[in-house]
């Protein structure tokens, strides 16, 4: 599974994408007392848009992303729990870093929520910094950055 491609999402992915984001984020539902905004998301429309890049047959692991003029935001990442453990977030984080290269931008930045600390224990180790907490409505969340060389 490691080797294989991380590619752009189809239509026909859409299922898939829904599915992983669910099955990768159900599990926080009763410890931050809402639904994760990424299971919320319009899958389709980011499909479409050309946002969303998964890996896996059937997909096993995905990330969503967004470019701006000055970075590109990783609005998600989703490895199915059956995947966990198989260095695969590791590849989806590099490929996002690979993806923002090639688009010329020299920065990624994401947030997590607060109360999903392993994910603030995860990011440090591939070279993120923290650059705020911030409470957005219902989401009290960590912003992270990393500059790309």
């Amino acid at each position: 599974m490691t080797n294989e491609e991380i590619r752009p999402a189809t239509t026909a992915d859409v299922p898939a994408v829904k599915a992983v984001t669910d099955a990768a984020y159900e599990h926080y539902i009763e410890r931050i007392g809402v639904v994760p905004q990424p299971m919320e998301a319009d899958h389709a429309a980011n499909v479409a848009a050309g946002r969303v890049f998964v890996t896996g047959e059937p997909v096993v692991g995905l990330v969503v992303v967004e470019e701006h003029a000055d970075h590109l935001y990783l609005d998600s990442i989703a490895v199915h729990p059956d995947a966990h453990g198989e260095g695969l977030g590791g590849r989806l984080l590099r490929f996002v870093e690979a993806h923002a290269r090639a688009l010329g931008l020299a920065e990624v930045r994401l947030y997590t929520n607060a109360m999903m600390w392993e994910n603030q224990k995860i990011y440090p180790r591939y070279g993120y910094e923290i650059v705020e907490r911030r409470v957005d409505g219902p989401y009290d969340r960590v912003h992270y950055r990393k500059r790309l060389d």
